[in-house]
C-alpha cells in the first residue's frame, strides 16, 4: 500500500477517487507542528532555531498517521506547492521520521484531476528546502515582532493589544486615509450641458409659410419630440476648460448668458470601431476584489468557498498570482467557444497574460478544471449549493471569457461649436462634444458582461445647424477620496507589495478581529479609537515595523529566500538587531502616564479623582487609584438623537458586543434592554409604528413581523 498524504479530508477523498486500492489517501488536517503558542519559541542566540510543537489539537491526527505507516511501502506528500504547503510537507517528514524508518517522495499538482494527479505521480521530488526556509523565516519574523512588540503595547497602553509585521500596515493604510478624508476641503466646481435639437428640413417648411408667419417660425420652440443631443462645454477660445474651471454660479451664469444667443454648428464629426479586450483570468487578489464587488463576498468567505472548490476538483489551485493557463485549458476553451458560440467568438489564437512583479509563474491562474463543464452542468451533477455556485460561475465565466472575441462598439464624437457674435468684442467661440457609443458585436461581453451604456446620436452632417433646447448648468464639489472597501483594500495592498496570495484574507480578517478597524453601514473600513492610538504610536515609535517601503522589501526578500537567493538567517538578524535595540530604548523613553487623561470626576468608591485611561475597545473612566481600586465606567457615547420606543427615556447609542460586533441600543441599560443590529433612521413604520432600519442599500422596519420595505 502507498500512503498519501494531502491536508484536508475533502482534497484526500477527491484524490482517493482518482487512486486504485494500493493506495490510501489521508489527511494531515492542515499544520501538524507550529512554534509554542504561549512562549516565544525561538532561540535568537542560535541562529533563530525555532523550538517546533506538536499542538494539542493535531496530536491526535499524528498518532492516527503513524499507524498507517508499517502497512506502506512509501508515503507520497501532496500537500500544496506553496510555501505553507512545502512546510506541512518538511514537517511531516520530520514527525514521522520520513527517510528514516520511511522513504517519501514529494508529489506536486495545481488541480486535482485525474490525469494531473497521475502526472504527479510519474514526476515526484524531494523537499524544496528554499520554500520551506522562506515560510520559516515568515513564520519567525511575525513571531518576533507579535512578542516583542504586543507585550511593549500591553505595558505602555492597555493589555489585550497586539503588533503584527504585516497587519499593523494595513491599519496604517485604513487611519491615514481616514485622515485624508477629515482633512479634505471640497471645492466648487460647475459644469455646463447644452440639449440640443436636430432641424429636421427646417429651411424647407419656412419656405411653406407665408412672409406673415416667418417670424413666428423663427421663434418656435423647436419639436420636442425630435432625438436630444446632449453635449458637454470642454473648450473655450480653443483653450481646454479644466474640471475647476468654472469655480461657481456666477461664472457659470456668465457662460450661460453668452449661449443663449449662440448659433450651434457642428464642426467636427469622427467616427471609428472602439474594441474591448476581455480581463484576465483570475489571480487570488482579483478573485477576492471581485467577488467582494459583484457577489459581497468577504476576501475570508471567498478564500473558504475557494479552497472547497478546488479540493472537490472543480478549480485549480485559487493561491495564486500568476495568470498562466496551460495548454490543455486553452484548447479546452476553444473547442467549449467553437461548439457554443460560434467562429465569430474565437479570436483566431489563444491568449495568454503577463502578470506583473515577482510571481509563481509555475503556478496557474484560478480557472475551472473543466472548461466545457458550465456552471449549470456542475449544479446538476453536483448539487453545488447557492454560494459555491454563484463563485465557481464567476470563475468560469471569467476564464471562458479571458479566451473570447473582443467587444465591439460604434464610437461617434462630435464636436459642437457655438459662435457668441459681439460688436464691441471680439467673437466668443465655446465648443461642446457629444459622445455616443452603440454595441456592434458583443463578443466575450456574450459570457461576462460589463457595464456599458448604449448612446445613440442621431445621424449628423458636418457645417450642420443645431437648435438650443436648454443648457443645463450643474455644481458639483471635489470629493474625498473613498474609503477603503474589502476590494480596494486588496488592491492596494497588492500593488505596494504588502503580504502575498495567502494572506490577504487573514489580514483583513485579523485588524477587524483585534477591533483596529470596523465596516461601517456601508461596508467601508474605518479605524476605531484604539486603532488610531497604537498606528500613531508605532508610526512615531517604531516606524520601520508600518513603513510601507520596508514592509514590501521584507516580502521580497521572503521571495528571495524562497529561490535560493537569500540565507533566511541573515534575513532575520537584519531586521531583529536593529528592532530589539529601538525596542529597549523605547521601553526607556514612553510612560503609561503619558496617555492618560485627568478629568474633574470623582471615583464613586474611594472619592479619589477618575482617569481617562485606554482599553481594547477605546476609551472608559476609571479610579487614578488603580489597581488598589478597579472602579470603571464606560464614557457615554454620543447619541444618534432618537428616543427608544421601549423606555422612552433614553437615546440610541452606538454600542459593541464582547466580540466587537456593532449594534445599536438604549443608554439607558441595564434598565432598558433595547437594542438592533441594524442602524435605526430615526423614521417610524408607517404601518406598526416601530424604528425603520437600514439594511443595505433598504430600509425595513425593525419589527419582525411586519413586512414593511423601502428602497
Amino acid at each position: 500500500m502507498n500512503l498519501v498524504i494531502v491536508e484536508s479530508p475533502v482534497k484526500s477523498r477527491t484524490i482517493q477517487q482518482f487512486l486504485g486500492k494500493e493506495y490510501k489517501v489521508e489527511s494531515s488536517y492542515g499544520h501538524i507542528r507550529d512554534l509554542p503558542a504561549k512562549e516565544l519559541g525561538v532561540d535568537i542566540e542560535n541562529n533563530f532555531k525555532p523550538k517546533y510543537i506538536i499542538p494539542p489539537k493535531a496530536r491526535k491526527r499524528v498518532e492516527e498517521l503513524k499507524k498507517y505507516l508499517p502497512k506502506a511501502e512509501i508515503v507520497i506528500l501532496g500537500v500544496d506547492e506553496d510555501r505553507e504547503g512545502e512546510a506541512i510537507a518538511w514537517h511531516l517528514t520530520k514527525v514521522l521520521n520520513l527517510n528514516g524508518s520511511k522513504p517519501y517522495q514529494r508529489i506536486v499538482f495545481h488541480e486535482i484531476t485525474k490525469r494531473a494527479i497521475e502526472d504527479a505521480l510519474k514526476n515526484p521530488r524531494k523537499i524544496d528546502m528554499d520554500l520551506v526556509n522562506a515560510q520559516q523565516a515568515r513564520r519567525i519574523l511575525d513571531r518576533l515582532v507579535g512578542y516583542k512588540l504586543s507585550p511593549f503595547l500591553w505595558k505602555k497602553v492597555s493589555r489585550g493589544l497586539s503588533a503584527g509585521r504585516v497587519q499593523s500596515v494595513a491599519v496604517r493604510l485604513v487611519v491615514e486615509r481616514e485622515r485624508e478624508i477629515e482633512n479634505f476641503r471640497p471645492q466648487e466646481y460647475w459644469t455646463i450641458a447644452a440639449e440640443l435639437l436636430k432641424i429636421k428640413n427646417r429651411a424647407s417648411k419656412r419656405s411653406e409659410v407665408g412672409d406673415e408667419n416667418k417670424a413666428l417660425f423663427d421663434n418656435q420652440k423647436p419639436n420636442q419630440n425630435s432625438k436630444i443631443i446632449i453635449a458637454t462645454l470642454y473648450k473655450k477660445d480653443g483653450e481646454v476648460i479644466p474640471k475647476l474651471g468654472i469655480k461657481n454660479k456666477e461664472e457659470a451664469d456668465k457662460i450661460i448668458e453668452d449661449l443663449e444667443g449662440a448659433e450651434y454648428k457642428v464642426i467636427n464629426i469622427e467616427k471609428k470601431e472602439v474594441r474591448r479586450n476581455p480581463l484576465p483570468p483570475f489571480t487570488t487578489s482579483t478573485l477576492q476584489q471581485t467577488a467582494w464587488q459583484k457577489l459581497r463576498f468577504s476576501a475570508k468567505k471567498t478564500m473558504l468557498i475557494a479552497q472547497n472548490l478546488y479540493e472537490r476538483g472543480f478549480i485549480t489551485y485559487h493561491r495564486t498570482d500568476s495568470l498562466n493557463l496551460s495548454k490543455m485549458s486553452l484548447g479546452a476553451a476553444k473547442k467549449f467557444i467553437l461548439e457554443n458560440y460560434g467562429k465569430d467568438y474565437w479570436p483566431g489564437l489563444p491568449r495568454t497574460y503577463k502578470a506583473k512583479g515577482r510571481v509563481q509563474e509555475a503556478h496557474e491562474a484560478i480557472r475551472p478544471t473543466y472548461p466545457n463543464r458550465t456552471p449549470e452542468d456542475l449544479k446538476l451533477q453536483t448539487k453545488l449549493d447557492g454560494e459555491h455556485y454563484r463563485l465557481y460561475d464567476l470563475i468560469w465565466r471569467r476564464f471562458i471569457a479571458c479566451q473570447m472575441a473582443q467587444g465591439r462598439f460604434d464610437s461617434t464624437k462630435v464636436e459642437i461649436k457655438a459662435k457668441v457674435k459681439s460688436q464691441k468684442e471680439k467673437d466668443k467661440i465655446y465648443s461642446f462634444q457629444a459622445d455616443g457609443s452603440i454595441l456592434k458585436f458583443d463578443g466575450f461581453l456574450k459570457v461576462y458582461p460589463i457595464k456599458y451604456e448604449d448612446v445613440e446620436l442621431p445621424s449628423l452632417e458636418v457645417n450642420e445647424i443645431l437648435d438650443l433646447k436648454e443648457l443645463i448648468p450643474s455644481q458639483h464639489f471635489t470629493q474625498p477620496p473613498p474609503r477603503y472597501s474589502e476590494a480596494t483594500l486588496i488592491k492596494t495592498l497588492e500593488k505596494e507589495g504588502i503580504g502575498r496570495p495567502s494572506t490577504y484574507a487573514p489580514i483583513l480578517d485579523t485588524i477587524q478581529k483585534r477591533n483596529y478597524v470596523r465596516k461601517n453601514e456601508r461596508k467601508k473600513f474605518q479605524p476605531t479609537e484604539i486603532g488610531v492610538l497604537v498606528n500613531d504610536l508605532l508610526v512615531k515609535h517604531f516606524p520601520k515595523i508600518v513603513d510601507i517601503k520596508f514592509t514590501a522589501s521584507m516580502e521580497e526578500n521572503l521571495d528571495r529566500i524562497a529561490s535560493g537567493k537569500e540565507n533566511w538567517v541573515k534575513t532575520l538578524n537584519d531586521f531583529y538587531q536593529p528592532f530589539e535595540e529601538n525596542l529597549r530604548k523605547k521601553y526607556q523613553e514612553i510612560s503609561k502616564k503619558d496617555l492618560i487623561e485627568k478629568t474633574e470626576k470623582v471615583c464613586p468608591k474611594c472619592n479619589s479623582p477618575l482617569v481617562i485611561r485606554w482599553g481594547k475597545f477605546g476609551k472608559f473612566y476609571a479610579c487614578s487609584r488603580f489597581p488598589k481600586c478597579k472602579y470603571t465606567q464606560p464614557l457615554p457615547k454620543p447619541t444618534l438623537g432618537i428616543k427608544c420606543p421601549k423606555c422612552k427615556k433614553g437615546e440610541i447609542v452606538e454600542k459593541r458586543s464582547k466580540n466587537g460586533k456593532v449594534f445599536y441600543g438604549c443608554n439607558q441599560w441595564p434598565e432598558c434592554d433595547f437594542a438592533l443590529w441594524n442602524k435605526p433612521t430615526g423614521e417610524t413604520c408607517p404601518k406598526c409604528g416601530a424604528l425603520l432600519i437600514k439594511e443595505g442599500k433598504n430600509i425595513r422596519c425593525s419589527n419582525k413581523d411586519c413586512d414593511f420595505k423601502k428602497q
